[in-house]
């Protein structure tokens, strides 16, 4: 995914979101694994914000495909 969308997508519909993603983002995206940074990249595109809430929150288990940023972005709440 180019650099322009990636920024476009951490925008979120929640400002909690918005301050985790941009977090993480500029904190462990950068030397992240390869197979986290696609996980990251997936979940800002096709996850629904309630859905990334729930999980972060602890509300609801992620996926597995998602548990290990979903776990940083609780480190980054």
């Amino acid at each position: 995914m180019d650099a322009a969308r990636l920024t476009w997508l951490l925008r979120r519909g929640m400002k909690e979101l918005d301050v985790m993603a941009t977090r993480y983002h500029a904190d462990r995206y950068p030397q992240a694994p390869a197979a986290e940074r696609q996980a990251f990249e997936r979940l800002l595109s096709e996850v629904e914000d309630p859905d990334i809430w729930a999980w972060t929150m602890g509300y609801d288990q992620p996926p597995e495909e998602y548990h290990d940023v979903i776990r940083e972005f609780r480190i980054f709440r």
